[in-house]
């Protein structure tokens, strides 16, 4: 019985892993559409999105039916509750990659506003956050989910330097705009997928040493930019 508890969580694992490495490809390839204004790159987001949707589906009932027949205790429990919210990031970050995607679309028929140099970068940056939060979880590595998080303010930043670059365009002149939200759009859904891989690394925290982190972490983001109250 034992070891089919661990084999259930080895394929868990081994799902988890596979989604990951789909968001990651899914990002590579709308940036590949991006740079290049070609629309083929998008067909493969949109069947990764296909593939990630079917195993968010399957991790879900894999943890509800580990939760239930096996009852786990301690650790083997914050694994698989950590599972099931990580599934969900995931999932979203594929949704964020396919926004991507949308935007590279409608800039292929237009002309290049800019050389695109700092979203590349972005993309690249929240990649290795994506394929490393998961490394972390797999391998309950709280080192290398800290310097995940850590990262984070890193994608912030260029996320703000694109966003007043991109305002300085649209102010130069009106036939701009279009171009200029389509490239805010690409910025902000990347910096969300930053956040996604930064929340995962805060689930692993919470799994190597059953300490919550997160809210500490956000009353320091929220101290670095003080925003207004609608």
């Amino acid at each position: 019985m034992e070891r089919l508890f661990d084999e259930e969580l080895k394929n868990l694992k081994e799902k988890l892993l596979r989604m990951a490495g789909l968001v990651e490809e899914s990002v590579e390839l709308a940036i590949e559409a991006l740079k290049e204004q070609r629309d083929e790159p998008v067909q493969g987001v949109l069947k990764n999105e296909e593939q990630i949707n079917q195993l968010d589906v399957e991790v879900d009932e894999t943890c509800l039916r580990l939760l239930a027949l096996r009852q786990p205790m301690a650790g083997d429990l914050r694994f698989i509750t950590s599972a099931m919210k990580i599934d969900s990031e995931l999932e979203r970050m594929g949704d964020l990659a396919v926004n991507v995607s949308e935007q590279a679309l409608i800039l292929s028929r237009l002309p290049p506003l800019k050389p695109l140099l700092d979203i590349p970068r972005m993309a690249h940056l929240a990649q290795a956050m994506i394929r490393d939060s998961i490394n972390a979880f797999i391998n309950r590595d709280e080192a290398l989910a800290r310097s995940v998080c850590e990262r984070d303010d890193e994608v912030d930043a260029l996320d703000e330097q694109i966003f007043r670059e991109l305002i300085t365009y649209m102010m130069e002149d009106a036939a701009n705009i279009t171009r200029a939200v389509s490239l805010i759009l690409v910025s902000r859904n990347l910096e969300r997928m930053a956040d996604h891989a930064t929340n995962i690394g805060e689930d692993v925290i919470y799994l190597a040493k059953g300490k919550t982190i997160k809210h500490h972490i956000d009353r320091k983001r929220e101290s670095d930019s003080v925003r207004p109250v609608d």
